[in-house]
């Protein structure tokens, strides 16, 4: 369900041929499977507006030396490997890639951890444990794997600031011209902060006003919800 006033929130940027980019730690669903999704919830948006963690971790690999890969994950974030490149093996892998499967097993663990502690460098999409429901999440995954590794992953999706840059590029826009909207202070808009964005905090999901005293950062403006924001 939609938060109110979301739709002509995005209409209302759209319009104004803002650049716009819907960013998401999810890895596991494409730009369009999103698309319909918002579109369900009667939010229009082009596929072309989404960018997921699944898509940021390949764009970070196209960087890295090395074209092998074993993956804990499921078919977006494979499909975007494979656009970048990328052979998907369980042989001498160079990367341990962990994203978010609901089939991830003992197996699966073993053979990541192995690899991870015979050199293989360990990328992870985000750093979420869980989602809505305690459904665990890259975060949860990549838990047993260090542990038994000895080794952290690097996790390209928020609160990195790699993932804002990133899309900064896609969107062909400079972080002081840009704004961050989120209602997570520890993922949106910390990721927004370390990256120099200005940054806006909507109170209609996660965090609290009272989190924001628990933390050293702060949002440079706080909203009810999307449907109050009006800077734009």
């Amino acid at each position: 369900m939609a938060v109110p006033g979301a739709a002509e929130f995005i209409k209302r940027i759209l319009e104004k041929e803002m650049p716009l980019v819907m960013l998401t730690n999810y890895p596991s669903q494409t730009g369009q499977d999103l698309a319909n999704r918002f579109a369900t919830a009667g939010i229009d948006v082009p596929d072309s507006a989404f960018y997921t963690s699944a898509m940021a971790t390949a764009d970070f690999l196209r960087r890295q030396e090395g074209k092998k890969a074993y993956v804990v994950g499921e078919g977006a974030l494979i499909h975007e490997l494979y656009k970048a490149g990328f052979t998907i093996t369980d042989v001498n892998p160079d990367f341990v890639i962990v994203g978010e499967t609901r089939s991830f097993n003992w197996e699966m663990m073993h053979k990541a951890a192995f690899f991870v502690a015979n050199g293989a460098r360990f990328i992870a999409t985000n750093p979420d444990t869980h989602g809505r429901g305690f459904y665990p999440a890259c975060g949860a995954l990549c838990a047993g794997i260090e542990k038994i590794s000895g080794r952290k992953p690097f996790y390209v999706g928020k609160p990195s600031p790699w993932i804002i840059r990133s899309a900064l590029n896609k969107m062909q826009a400079h972080s002081e011209q840009t704004v961050i909207v989120g209602d997570n202070l520890r993922t949106d808009i910390l990721a927004g902060f370390q990256a120099g964005l200005e940054t806006i905090l909507v109170l209609s999901g996660v965090s609290t006003l009272d989190d924001i005293d628990s933390l050293p950062f702060r949002p440079s403006w706080i909203y009810p919800s999307v449907a109050e924001i009006d800077i734009f």
